[in-house]
């Protein structure tokens, strides 16, 4: 097992470093540092209060929020237990381009968050249902909030995977 560990971690770093040689232009780079809130705190918090205020849909808020809650839980625990650093601090060869709240990497909450939020509104059934491009658009945004995290250099591969199973899990739990 800690050699299958070791081969991962070892891929993880070569494709974060891969990450890090690439050129990109400037509005790719403007561009994720956008995206990637739309995985944080203020940007969830926000979406699931705005859907609780709105009578209509104030079940799928309280949905929203309890998955979005219940993954930053389990994420939290994760990570303090853990204690996998962040990309920057174990390879001088991979800068971080934005800040970080912690100094841990595994798993992503961002990308816990985005896609607990998506996958809800992909699995809502209540009324009103979610239309098709409200949760098609939700879930390419989750996906890209996780992509995000990579190419900003603050996560493995491995950690936003990780960071989206949960939010998935998370949204299956509060929607059944």
């Amino acid at each position: 097992m800690r050699r299958y560990a070791s081969r991962l971690n070892e891929t993880d770093r070569r494709w974060l470093q891969g990450v890090a040689r690439w050129r990109a232009p400037g509005w790719v780079n403007r561009g994720f540092l956008v995206l990637t809130h739309l995985g944080g705190a203020i940007a969830t918090l926000t979406i699931g209060a705005v859907l609780v205020a709105i009578p209509l849909t104030r079940a799928l808020g309280i949905a929203v929020l309890v998955a979005n809650v219940g993954s930053h839980l389990v994420v939290q625990v994760i990570k303090r237990s853990a204690h996998r650093p962040r990309p920057h601090f174990q390879d001088d060869t991979i800068t971080s381009l934005i800040a970080h709240p912690d100094e841990f990497s595994l798993p992503s909450g961002h990308s816990a968050a985005a896609m607990a939020i998506a996958m809800t509104l992909v699995l809502w059934r209540g009324l009103p249902l979610v239309p098709g491009v409200v949760m098609w658009s939700a879930l390419v945004l989750a996906i890209i909030v996780g992509m995000s995290r990579v190419y900003l250099r603050v996560h493995y591969v491995t950690d936003v995977l990780l960071g989206q199973l949960i939010g998935v899990i998370a949204a299956i739990i509060m929607t059944r």
